[in-house]
């Protein structure tokens, strides 16, 4: 018989003890500007933000094609600011996560989007001596000539960008494995 007030039930277990500590191998705070990867990721959100400004600042001949780079750049760019956000305020010592494991598929598939983004932007801009319209009598051209220039620069930035995210993915690569 039990004691009055007491159940046959064991108490539930703490779930805390259920998660694995967070593996984390860069330093938190601003010491993580300091290391390559942080340099790297500073790089990515810079490139990042000179490319989505670039694409915007052009009048959008294929919108399909310069959407899809639109939104690679600039959900890159937010998702690299909070990767970088939750190193520099110490976030990821509190959170249960491998992240060096997080960090390598983080970079790994931004570094695939990003490159076929810098593909498309490439392509659009290789586009600029066809007509706008093929049965139009005028010769308007798809991107007209300081278009053209500032789509080189773009897809220039958007390769740039895409290098920056592949060697976040060798550092990442490298930081897991070991």
């Amino acid at each position: 018989m039990l004691p009055r007030g007491a159940s046959s039930m064991p108490p539930p277990p703490n779930p805390a003890a259920y998660f694995p500590p967070p593996r984390v191998t860069l330093p938190s705070g601003l010491e993580i500007l300091r290391t390559y990867s942080g340099a790297v990721i500073f790089l990515e959100i810079l490139f990042g933000t000179i490319v989505w400004i670039l694409v915007a600042s052009t009048r959008v001949p294929l919108p399909l094609l310069q959407g899809w780079v639109m939104f690679v750049a600039v959900t890159a760019w937010f998702l690299s600011i909070v990767f970088l956000c939750v190193f520099l305020f110490g976030y990821a010592n509190r959170i249960a996560v491998n992240w060096n494991q997080t960090d390598f598929l983080f970079h790994g598939a931004t570094f695939v989007f990003y490159f076929g983004a810098f593909l498309l932007q490439a392509a659009t801009t290789s586009l600029h001596h066809f007509p706008r319209k093929f049965n139009s009598t005028t010769q308007e051209k798809i991107l007209a000539d300081h278009e053209y220039n500032i789509s080189i620069a773009a897809s220039i930035f958007a390769f740039a960008t895409a290098v920056c995210y592949g060697c976040s993915t060798a550092l990442a690569l490298r930081r897991w494995r070991l």
